[in-house]
């Protein structure tokens, strides 16, 4: 899985290029593998973010503006929604990455696994309960039935 940063080298704003600057310098920080595609020069690359960004994503004007993120095919977010998850401590998850071994976020992953787990076992443990005391009840029932009949037959 390779994360894909849509990028402007020739940006005129200095807002964007601050934006992207940012993006790299983190995914860097995380050692996040990623490939930074350039829009500004490659023709290809600006029509397949443009065309790839889905249609609730881009501003009112229907053009997105640099950076733009994808994990390959599947659009992740704008810089705003990459800023809201880092501010979150949620970077894997907007990424679409599992989170590396021995993070937080890591350590939490299989604490819920765990936790999952234990209530899968807590419900299979009921449920074969609730199927006993269903078999007992039906066979007390049955047993009344058979006494009744008997009675009925004297």
């Amino acid at each position: 899985m390779v994360i894909k940063v849509f990028l402007a080298s020739s940006s005129g704003s200095t807002a964007i290029k601050k934006k992207q600057q940012d993006v790299v310098g983190f995914l860097e920080a995380l050692k996040v593998d990623y490939a930074q595609l350039d829009i500004a020069c490659n023709e290809e690359n600006r029509m397949w973010m443009r065309e790839n960004v889905p249609e609730e994503k881009k501003p009112a004007n229907g053009i997105p503006l640099p950076p733009q993120i994808f994990n390959e095919e599947s659009y992740c977010g704008d810089y705003e929604t990459f800023f809201d998850a880092k501010e979150d401590n949620s970077v894997y998850s907007f990424l679409g990455l599992p989170p590396p071994p021995g993070s937080k976020a890591h350590a939490m992953d299989e604490e819920e696994q765990e936790e999952e787990d234990l209530q899968s076992e807590e419900e299979e443990e009921l449920r074969q309960l609730e199927e006993e005391e269903e078999a007992e009840v039906q066979e007390e029932e049955e047993e009344d039935l058979e006494e009744t009949q008997e009675e009925e037959a004297e």
